[in-house]
Formats: structure tokens, C-alpha cells, sequence
């Protein structure tokens, strides 16, 4: 019969633990798990009045924790010194303690005033790490039936479960926190690289882009960079998120001409699983990405007035659906947009949405051509040569007369033009030192660019008479072979040309 009752206790002792065990592994918040645990304690194994306590860091004394039945604001805190009652005894010990009939110990305080003085009391310590950092401690709902012992490793094994609980729960905050360290650290480090340390320049046009990005920041409005290729205008979209109160949430950026109309709604917009041939997964769009954060939409001016529409419902509402999606999709997106060609232009031509124009317009921000502030080029010479110099793990220097050069020419490829030149100077240098022999300019490229007027013949790029590969050689000659110039005068994205430039089999001139 002690058999049958023994058996039958031991099963319902698993059915609990194993509902324990559920409770600490639905949350790693330790927190919200103790009441929980002691009300389990109670309903599925008898085991009443269900007390946890913790070690208090500081004092090295046991505090009561959480009592089954009473919030912690209802009991005045309760603690225990080494060797002092029952619970001090374990303390001190680091073992079990069992006691058939609480009134037959004259160590017990009751400080709790909780406990029967008639039924057995259990405690058992809760190691965390192979250090004692608490106790769990109950008292089984009957008198002594002879299977105290049973009890007391059935609440050793819950005591275990709460340790290791801990010990999890201690990981997690410790790799949180790293996690978060280092997190801080690389966003100092991206703020730094993306600051306005990172934009070189002194000259009156640059003093009133820096004033104009400072204020532009703070707040959440639509921005349009504009300017020529290679200004610099990615450089000012990340100053502008990296000092904004957005800085925290995401960034994320799109040339919006390196991508054909269909690929770039749904790269924008984000496709559900089987939108097209293709799509075997639903997939969020680079607008879901940046919620919360900012979208930079380099070369706005290059999407279809079909694909206009659709950008407009963003700006306006904050709102999208996936490709192939039905579903209505609320974003909190900053958006910075840039572009080179004329908005207004293509506005009057009918190329160009006229109220997505005033969206985009908010806050214009127009950046100067390289040509427009030649008083710069020095600085940024020497910044370009620091980091030319940091790709190739040595220092450069530049000789005066080099800078001197470099102050001579108008750069209509502008700073990335320039960082090309430099580039190959230093390639061509075996000191590290360059002077002005190995800054080599194209005479032809320079010429028409200083001249007000181009003395060579000029093709009409719309005369259905001339064949293509002639169209595009003009235009590359016209633009100083700079394919993005080239493709503006063929009405062309820079992928476009790119790709005619490559099955026309045009040589490109390198300078």
C-alpha cells in the first residue's frame, strides 16, 4: 500500500515538474516567473505556502523574494543572516533541509507568521553557476506520511530547474549588454565616418550646405539633394540620417537606376511568396527595412511616371502593398532623395509627376559643382590622398606643385573624378610622395571643359538617320567620356549606356 501511495506521489511530482519546467522555459524574465511557479507548487503537488528567497549581493543576507498568495508589497521585507533560523542554517550549510513537523525545531522563526507548526517544511538551496544565490522553500499540505524524502528531492530538483533558469537568464542579460556595447560603439564609429567630418570643405557654397543639413536633420522632413554626378550627395544623405533622431533605426539606401521598373517595385515595395516566377518566399521591401528609420533614393529622377504613382501613395500616406500582396502596409519612413537631371525640366516634358515633384521638394538642398569652389580642392585633395594612402596601407604626401595642378582644372567629374586621378598617381608613385608629373590630365578631355564652346561637330542625337553606336560615341566624346554626362544627352540611365557600350563594342577612353 506505501508502495502505491509512493508511486502515485512520484507521478504527480513529475506531472508538476514538467509543468515547472514549461513555466521557466516560456520567459527568460526570472521576474515573472517565481508566483507562477509556487502557485503550480501548490495546486499540482500540495506543496503550500511556497516562499523564494535571494541573496542580496551587498550584505551577503537572504531577502525574501515572492510568497504564494501574497504580492511582495503586502509582506515587510524579511531577511536572514548566516546561521540564523532554519533558513539561516541552510545558508550557511548550502544543504537541505527537511523537518517533519515545524514545531519540533527550536531553530524555526516563522518570521512570515505563514507556516503550520503541526506540517513538515522543506527548503532547498538554488545554485546559479555552482554558487548558492537563493532558496526555495515549502511546506507539503499534510502531516509527515513517511514520504518527506521523496518531497524534499521532488523540491531539490525545482530548486535546480530555478538555477539553471537564472544561470540562463544571467547569460542572455550579459550577451545583451555586450551585444549592446559594441552596438553603441559601431554607431559612434558610422556617425563619425558619416558625420560632417567626412564632407571636406571651407568654402562659403559648403559653409551654407553644412548650416542647411544641421537644421534639416533635427526633423523628419522630405529632402532632395541635388546636384552633378559626383558631388558628393550620398556623403550629405548620410550626414543628414546619421544626425537626425533617427540615427538609432535603420538606414537604408537604392540607386533607383540600377534597377528596371519591375525588379524596383518589388525591391521597394517587397513581393509575396509566388508574386512571379521567382518569388518562393514573401519578402519585405527595402520601405519595411526602414521603418523607423530613413530611405535614400539615389537617382529619383530615373523612374517611370507609372512607377511615380506608386511612390507618390508613400510619401502621401505611409502606406504600400507587396507585389502580388492585397494586404495594406502602414511604414514610418524619413525619405532622402537625390538626383542629377533637371526635375523641372522633366516636369514641363511631362516626364516627371508634378505633385510627386512638390513631395520630393520639400527641402531642396543643392549641392555645387567641384568647378564652383576650386578654393576646396587643396583639402580635399589631401583628405582623398589620407584615405588613397589608408587602401594602400602606406603614406602619401602631395608636392605643392601638385596641388597647384589640381587647382587648375575645372573637374567635371568632380570629386569622384578627382579621387580617380589621385588614385593612379599613387599607383604610379614608388615613394609615396607625388608631384606634379604623375598628375596626368587628358588635353583633349580638358579642353572642351575650359572652352565656352566646342569647336568639333555635334551629332543630332534625334536624327533616325544615324546609327546608334555613332549616337553613342558623339555623346561619350561630347561628355568628356564621362558615361553618366553621355547618358543624360541620350535621354539614357547610366545602366543603359553601360549595357549599349558593351554590345556596340565602343572602347572606352581612359583618362
Amino acid at each position: 500500500m506505501a508502495m502505491d501511495a509512493e508511486g502515485a506521489l512520484k507521478h504527480t511530482l513529475m506531472e508538476t515538474l514538467y509543468k515547472v519546467s514549461v513555466i521557466l522555459s516560456r520567459s527568460l524574465d526570472v521576474k515573472l516567473a517565481p508566483q507562477e511557479v509556487l502557485r503550480v507548487l501548490e495546486e499540482s503537488a500540495g506543496l503550500t505556502r511556497g516562499m523564494l528567497s535571494v541573496i542580496d549581493p551587498e550584505s551577503g543576507e537572504l531577502v525574501v523574494n515572492a510568497v504564494q498568495g501574497i504580492e511582495p508589497q503586502e509582506f515587510e521585507p524579511v531577511r536572514y543572516q548566516s546561521g540564523e533560523g532554519v533558513l539561516g542554517l541552510l545558508l550557511e550549510e548550502g544543504k537541505t533541509v527537511a523537518l517533519p513537523q515545524v514545531s519540533a525545531n527550536p531553530h524555526f522563526l516563522n518570521r512570515l507568521g505563514i507556516y503550520e507548526r503541526r506540517l513538515p517544511f522543506i527548503a532547498a538551496p538554488i545554485h546559479v553557476g555552482g554558487a548558492l544565490q537563493g532558496v526555495l522553500a515549502v511546506q507539503p499540505n499534510r502531516l509527515d506520511d513517511g514520504l518527506l524524502a521523496v518531497r524534499a528531492r521532488f523540491v531539490e530538483m525545482v530548486a535546480n530547474l530555478i538555477g539553471q533558469s537564472v544561470k540562463l537568464s544571467l547569460d542572455v542579460a550579459e550577451e545583451k549588454k555586450i551585444i549592446a556595447e559594441e552596438r553603441d560603439t559601431l554607431r559612434r564609429t558610422v556617425r563619425v565616418q558619416h558625420g560632417f567630418d567626412n564632407i571636406v570643405g571651407h568654402s562659403a557654397g559648403m559653409r551654407k550646405i553644412f548650416e542647411q543639413v544641421r537644421m534639416v536633420a533635427k526633423w523628419n522632413t522630405t529632402v532632395l539633394i541635388r546636384g552633378e554626378t559626383g558631388t558628393g550627395k550620398e556623403l550629405i544623405a548620410n550626414a543628414i540620417h546619421y544626425n537626425s533622431p533617427r540615427a538609432r533605426g535603420p538606414y537604408v539606401r537604392l540607386n533607383c537606376a540600377s534597377l528596371p521598373e519591375n525588379l524596383l517595385e518589388s525591391e521597394l515595395f517587397g513581393h509575396e511568396k509566388g508574386a512571379f516566377t521567382g518569388a518562393v518566399n514573401a519578402r519585405k521591401g527595402r520601405f519595411e527595412m526602414a521603418d523607423g528609420g530613413s530611405i535614400f533614393l539615389d537617382e529619383i529622377g530615373e523612374i517611370s511616371p507609372a512607377f511615380q504613382a506608386k511612390l507618390l501613395r508613400v510619401l502621401q500616406e505611409g502606406e504600400l502593398e507587396r507585389v502580388g500582396g492585397g494586404r495594406t502596409l502602414k511604414v514610418d519612413v524619413r525619405i532622402i532623395a537625390a538626383t542629377h537631371r533637371d526635375l523641372e525640366d522633366a516636369v514641363d516634358d511631362g516626364k516627371f509627376r508634378e505633385d510627386l515633384y512638390f513631395r520630393l521638394n520639400v527641402m531642396p538642398i543643392k549641392l555645387p559643382a567641384l568647378r564652383e569652389r576650386l578654393e576646396d580642392v587643396p583639402e580635399i585633395a589631401r583628405h582623398l590622398m589620407n584615405r588613397i594612402g589608408q587602401m594602400q596601407g602606406r603614406p602619401l604626401e602631395l608636392s605643392e606643385a601638385a596641388i597647384t595642378r589640381l587647382t587648375q582644372y575645372p573637374w567635371p567629374g568632380n570629386v569622384r573624378e578627382m579621387e580617380n586621378c589621385l588614385e593612379r598617381a599613387a599607383v604610379m608613385s614608388e615613394s609615396g610622395r607625388i608631384d606634379v608629373d604623375l598628375i596626368r590630365i587628358d588635353r583633349q578631355r580638358e579642353a572642351p571643359v575650359m572652352s565656352a564652346t566646342s569647336t568639333g561637330p555635334r551629332i543630332d542625337f534625334d536624327d533616325p538617320n544615324v546609327d546608334e553606336r555613332s549616337k553613342v560615341i558623339a555623346a561619350l566624346e561630347q561628355a568628356g567620356w564621362v558615361q553618366a554626362k553621355a547618358a543624360r544627352l541620350l535621354n539614357m540611365t547610366p545602366r543603359q549606356i553601360a549595357y549599349r557600350i558593351l554590345t556596340l563594342g565602343i572602347e572606352v577612353k581612359q583618362f
